[in-house]
């Protein structure tokens, strides 16, 4: 993938790539991963993690984690996102994210038209997760994390079916939802869930 941007980044020798996963979902965390790439260690195929296949993500996530020279994870969990709203837990997971890295970015790619604090220089790209390769590598390791989240939450509540739809209201997950109520996991500030609690 090409960094199709109009940005010069020549002046940075450390550039991170950051986006999150989960914020559509009525439940658990919203996730955010930070990845700076190595320009000496290119990976095939990369792209945002919606246009590919779960195992083509998983398989890339474990290339990313191992030839990036730096990548790490945050997760902000539904509590808090209840507390503070999605949009602003997103960009805190974002910012946890970054200063999780083990080499701190001179400068930070963040996918859509919000920027997280940080201590570094910070620029917002919208659709970044299909035009600059550090941010669909980031895509990629914020959507495998939150999956992974999702089939443990799934071990502790089988009613919901997790597995099949990772939290997004769809109709079988809202159908469940109607049935079984709630879980602890679901986030209560989002409509749905809002709506469903109000009824009990």
């Amino acid at each position: 993938m090409i960094n199709d941007i109009d940005i010069d980044l020549s002046a940075y020798p450390y550039i991170a790539g950051v986006d999150e996963a989960g914020r559509g979902p009525l439940v658990g965390a919203v996730v955010a991963a930070a990845v700076i790439l190595d320009d000496e260690q290119p990976i095939e195929g990369l792209n945002d993690s919606k246009k590919l296949s779960e195992k083509k993500r998983e398989a890339l996530a474990v290339e990313i984690k191992a030839r990036a020279k730096a990548w790490a994870v945050a997760s902000v969990e539904a509590d808090e996102i209840d507390r503070i709203n999605i949009l602003q837990a997103s960009l805190l997971a974002m910012k946890q994210a970054v200063e999780r890295l083990s080499v701190f970015p001179d400068i930070a790619l963040v996918d859509g038209n919000k920027k997280p604090d940080l201590a570094c220089e910070v620029e917002a790209i919208v659709k970044g997760d299909a035009r600059v390769a550090a941010i669909a590598a980031a895509s990629i390791l914020a959507k495998v994390e939150r999956d992974r989240q999702m089939l443990e939450l799934h071990q502790q509540y089988p009613q919901y079916e997790f597995e099949r739809h990772k939290g997004y209201p769809t109709k079988v997950h809202m159908a469940l939802l109607q049935q079984h109520g709630p879980c602890e996991q679901h986030r209560r500030s989002f409509a749905p869930v809002r709506r469903l609690l109000n009824i009990e």
